[in-house]
């Protein structure tokens, strides 16, 4: 059965958003591209600085509540019905749970293939992307970078510290069916 979903797991400035742009650009059929950040951004503004939605920390803490995690899983069952109806998808996901965020992916993709991909960058390099881009809180993606990886099983990872988006996608886009 061919890939019908690739996930890009990885840190706040990794790489990811980059490599699902190349991946569009280099695989044969068309893909659609979704990060957590369209998640976030769907959000309502109150529920982007409450207790019950997401909270971003001043040292670069993402904490998330209640009402955010039902929507989470939510969205991953929508991305799941889209990739059943024939939709081809990149998920650009930052597992702030690890394992247990995987978990909760794994159950929205069942009896989809499935291709799991770790975008790993090394914390310094992140967190100059992340003040270059300007858009992050301070010290998320040094925060992140090993955080997101911890008890995740993968098919494949990359690494962007010194390998461009393109060379990622084409060594992703080698894995897919």
């Amino acid at each position: 059965m061919p890939t019908q979903v690739i996930i890009l797991n990885g840190g706040s400035s990794a790489g990811k958003s980059g490599i699902a742009r190349c991946l569009q650009t280099v695989l044969p059929e068309p893909w659609l591209s979704f990060g957590v950040d369209t998640l976030v951004d769907a959000l309502p503004a109150a529920m982007r600085a409450s207790d019950s939605g997401i909270s971003f920390g001043p040292d670069g803490d993402v904490t998330t509540g209640a009402a955010f995690r039902l929507l989470d899983v939510a969205w991953a069952e929508g991305i799941a019905a889209m990739a059943r109806a024939g939709a081809r998808i990149v998920v650009d996901e930052v597992f702030l749970g690890g394992a247990g965020s995987q978990a909760r992916w794994r159950t929205a993709l069942a009896g989809l293939d499935v291709l799991w991909v770790g975008v790993r960058c090394e914390a310094g390099v992140a967190a100059e992307r992340e003040a270059a881009r300007g858009d992050r809180v301070a010290g998320m993606a040094r925060s992140q970078a090993l955080l997101v990886h911890e008890g995740v099983e993968y098919d494949l990872e990359v690494d962007t510290t010194r390998t461009e988006s393109l060379v990622c996608a084409r060594a992703i886009a080698a894995r897919t069916g």
